[in-house]
């Protein structure tokens, strides 16, 4: 699987679940598990190479803004959901998290930015097809810390400083 195909995956499920992360996870395991084993571990290895770029403090920034607060476990949710819109957002996102202000056509914090369940798609296939649980995908480990400059997640000036577009949008 290439990174088209991907990416593909993601957004055919996401337009079927009309956005919808739970129905999304439930999509993408059923397509999922059309495909071989190997093609299952290759559709995980792009998925948690993406999870783990996506590990940046001005990510966890913009998911405090939007979630109104997030504890490294929301922010991982975070993460999986921000995969999930695609890959214009998730690039726009990686690449200047305030761009999710231009990026997101609206945002629901009690419906949007939990994609928890998406996270574990990959593992929840290969073990249907299997019986076994998912080995070792051979990545890198993610760093220990989140990448770039830290702030502090719970001050609303330095986010605001941080991100003035996604703040403007989505906290005034």
């Amino acid at each position: 699987m290439d990174e088209t195909e991907f990416w593909e995956l993601i957004d055919s499920t996401r337009e079927a679940a009309e956005g919808d992360a739970e129905e999304q996870a439930d999509l993408l395991v059923e397509r999922l598990i059309q495909l071989d084993p190997d093609g299952v571990l290759d559709f995980a290895r792009h998925f948690e190479a993406r999870y783990n770029r996506a590990y940046l403090w001005d990510l966890w920034a913009a998911a405090a803004v939007l979630l109104n607060g997030a504890s490294d476990d929301v922010f991982d949710c975070f993460r999986c959901w921000l995969i999930a819109q695609g890959r214009e957002v998730f690039e726009g996102a990686v690449h200047d998290p305030d761009n999710l202000a231009e990026l997101l056509e609206d945002f629901d914090e009690e419906v949007d930015g939990d994609g928890e369940d998406l996270g574990y798609a990959a593992d929840e296939a290969y073990e249907q097809l299997t019986g076994v649980e998912t080995p070792d995908l051979g990545l890198p480990s993610p760093p220990p810390e989140p990448l770039g400059t830290p702030i502090d997640l719970e001050d609303d000036a330095a986010l605001a400083e941080r991100l003035p577009a996604l703040w403007d949008r989505f906290r005034e």
